[in-house]
């Protein structure tokens, strides 16, 4: 059983690495399982963890509780996909009742497979946007890229959740080769559906079927098709997470790009992830963590541990594309949460 913790007790100190660095920002996995296989963040055949390895959806909420009561502002789901964890209802209106109590949002990253059954949830939770994750708008790419995806039930799910209420943000992956053609149709399919675009260089985390050097493109490069038909420029625009903005000329879309490799953001950090399985990782692009699930069940120090794991958070990632045959870190990003 997992131990209890009493809104009573005196707070713990507020959330500060060895860095100096104030953490706001918790990303927190729900599952390491996804319904799709994307050639860029999974292998083919995917080994996932075991029930009995994986927090129950109460040990999410009380270890999420703790943070928001440390300081923790803004509270992202993600996995793996985190539509098909059994009890995300559960967990998302337990979550979004921190909303205005310590917590000021709760979002969620998702690959729209099952967000139209899930949109009214998310949004009766105290949901107010989502990020989609969407690489083209070519059914056969999406295929391709996906393995085993449907580009239709996308669609439909951005629209399901627009319908909700819930504001929608499409998440590209930045891929040479399979999507350098997209960006242009993706920026006209945002403008006509309402939804901001985020672009992200491909990270390499975790062993897949194919180099991911021969797909790495920095996203100077691939936004330069764009560059070319108009001028964009930066704007003042902060969501909590590590993206620059920029307006584009005649466009109602706001651009985000998120560059690990080409332009590293790692000094204004303020960001901790919480996996399935009860470890804090210090960094995304290191393997060194602090286990909270044995310490939460057995009653121990759970906040001695959360002090322990922001000491020893690094200044910065050691991501290196040219790796050819080993990745940054072993685990996929399925494993960390995005």
């Amino acid at each position: 059983m997992a131990a209890t913790f009493s809104r009573t007790e005196a707070p713990a100190a507020p959330l500060t690495d060895g860095h100096g660095r104030r953490i706001s920002y918790l990303r927190l996995s729900v599952t390491d399982r996804c319904d799709l296989r994307c050639r860029y963040c999974m292998a083919e055949d995917m080994t996932f963890l075991p029930r009995s390895a994986v927090l129950s959806i109460e040990e999410m909420a009380e270890l999420a509780e703790r943070f928001v009561a440390r300081g923790i502002r803004h509270i992202r789901l993600t996995g793996g996909e985190p539509l098909v964890r059994r009890g995300i209802d559960t967990l998302a209106m337990r979550l979004g009742a921190l909303i205005g109590r310590g917590l000021d949002e709760l979002t969620l990253t998702t690959n729209a497979m099952r967000l139209a059954d899930h949109a009214p949830m998310l949004a009766e939770a105290g949901v107010r946007r989502v990020n989609v994750s969407l690489d083209t708008l070519d059914a056969a790419a999406f295929r391709h890229i996906t393995r085993v995806g449907d580009l239709d039930a996308a669609l439909h799910g951005i629209a399901a959740a627009q319908q909700a209420g819930l504001a929608v943000k499409i998440n590209m992956v930045a891929l040479a080769g399979l999507n350098e053609d997209q960006l242009l149709p993706m920026l006209d399919f945002c403008a006509a559906n309402g939804c901001d675009l985020t672009l992200i260089e491909t990270m390499p985390l975790g062993e897949v079927e194919d180099d991911r050097s021969d797909h790495y493109i920095p996203l100077h490069q691939f936004v330069a098709p764009l560059r070319a038909e108009r001028p964009i420029w930066p704007v003042d625009k902060a969501t909590g997470g590590p993206a620059r903005y920029f307006a584009i000329e005649d466009s109602p879309v706001t651009l985000g790009l998120i560059t690990p490799l080409s332009q590293n953001f790692c000094a204004t950090c303020n960001r901790i992830r919480l996996t399935v399985e009860g470890r804090i990782y210090m960094c995304l692009g290191q393997d060194d963590h602090v286990d909270l699930r044995a310490a939460l069940r057995e009653g121990g120090d759970v906040d001695g541990l959360i002090d322990a794991a922001l000491a020893g958070k690094p200044r910065a990632h050691d991501f290196h594309i040219e790796r050819k045959s080993t990745p940054a870190v072993a685990r996929h990003m399925s494993a960390t949460g995005g």
